[in-house]
């Protein structure tokens, strides 16, 4: 296929990060084919520059984008499409840069972007896609036997790790793929346990997976195990940011209690002391890279309505706790991003900020901070919040009910 190529202003430098064997008669390696160019799907790019700071606009986003995932670094956006594509957006208006088309239907493993390796990385069905951040073009695929399907992705140190299964997961036979970040070549692959919907964490050159039970630490080199969580460690669901990892209740369990929160070694998987959550349920959480845990705790029965509670990780106390509905959130810049409460009628439909330390008392600099109010910020639009990697100054919220991308100015 003929590929257009249009020159990316040179401004467009990715300089900073944004989060084996296997058993007899048990999956192939899945097939690689790496891009130099020819071979690919048309990369096309309109003649805008991709240059300037980060600035405020809005965007229209295509069906595709809407259902898929959104990222950024320092320098670029880009979301993919829930049919494996890659669609590239200016960080000065959001106007469409580049394009990488993809017409896959499934599942989908989400989106990761790799500022390090100048990589964006999806996975739709049986098809790994990478795409190029500096250049706008596809950088390799894999393709994986008939009748499996991507789920998790993760990276760190140049290794992209996939984790793929039969379709639909039956709960055994997954297998976790490690391959290089900048050319797709397959480093190593090994059976795994894992629950569904459990987070890949890789660093300080380990890569975690969680089965609903335990956790286990795999050498990010060979894939071979070198910790498990103890057995009296009850791990339902694992919470991981920064160089943390926090297993608290299942956030699928209609249970009245739930077992302690507990914080693990990232060598030994061992537990560490750990706060004391509250009786209600943990549905979702972010943690900081100085280890403060920002936690959503629901009725078991009903999460629409819970509280975000803040724990020190590394003093082993409790902090603050906010009223809050069930929302997107993440942390940047000593800040908890996330949205106000939908049935808020005075405040509702902002992006709001909280001292990570302070909490929702802090004065001054410390001070809960809010955007304006924007339709896309609103509980009926799904609403995703990102934060580009590096000291951007800005947010990202993407729409998905009525598909469109915001940036704005961190309150």
């Amino acid at each position: 296929m003929k590929r257009r190529i249009v020159a990316v202003g040179a401004a467009l430098l990715v300089l900073v990060g944004c989060a084996g064997n296997t058993a007899s008669g048990g999956p192939k390696r899945p097939a690689v084919s790496s891009s130099s160019g020819a071979s690919g799907p048309t990369a096309e790019m309109t003649s805008m520059s991709v240059s300037g700071p980060w600035r405020a606009w809005a965007a229209s986003l295509s069906s595709r984008e809407a259902h898929g995932s959104c990222g950024a670094t320092a320098h670029q956006v880009v979301c993919a499409t829930d049919s494996g594509g890659f669609v590239g957006r200016s960080r000065a208006d959001g106007r469409v840069t580049w394009t990488v088309p993809a017409g896959d239907r499934g599942k989908s493993a989400g989106l990761l972007v790799d500022a390090a390796a100048e990589r964006a990385v999806t996975g739709v069905a049986g098809r790994l896609r990478a795409a190029n951040l500096r250049t706008g073009a596809q950088a390799w695929t894999r393709r994986l036997p008939t009748g499996r399907a991507y789920l998790a992705l993760g990276a760190a140190d140049g290794i992209v790790y996939a984790l793929h299964a039969p379709d639909p997961f039956t709960g055994t036979a997954a297998v976790l793929d490690a391959v290089r970040a900048s050319d797709g070549t397959p480093l190593w692959h090994r059976s795994v346990g894992w629950s569904t919907g459990e987070p890949l964490a890789a660093f300080g050159g380990r890569v975690y997976t969680a089965d609903g039970t335990r956790v286990t630490a795999r050498d990010a080199r060979t894939g071979a195990t070198v910790a498990t969580s103890p057995t009296g460690v009850e791990c339902p669901h694992l919470v991981t940011g920064g160089r943390y990892l926090v297993c608290t209740g299942s956030p699928f369990s209609a249970g009245d209690t739930f077992p302690p929160m507990r914080r693990l070694d990232p060598a030994s998987l061992r537990p560490l002391p750990t706060p004391r959550n509250t009786i209600n349920k943990p549905v979702h959480g972010v943690i900081s890279d100085d280890g403060i845990l920002v936690l959503y705790e629901a009725g078991a029965e009903d999460t629409s309505a819970g509280d975000w509670f803040a724990y020190d990780l590394k003093n082993d106390r409790r902090l603050w706790s906010t009223y809050a509905t069930e929302a997107d959130a993440t942390v940047t810049a000593g800040r908890f991003v996330t949205f106000t409460p939908v049935n808020d009628r005075t405040t509702r439909g902002r992006v709001i900020t909280i001292d990570l330390h302070a909490g929702p008392k802090g004065t001054g600099a410390a001070a809960p901070r809010m955007s304006p109010a924007y339709a896309q910020t609103r509980g009926g639009e799904h609403p995703v919040v990102v934060v580009p990697g590096g000291d951007t100054g800005h947010v990202l919220v993407m729409a998905r009910t009525h598909g469109s991308l915001r940036s704005l100015p961190l309150p």
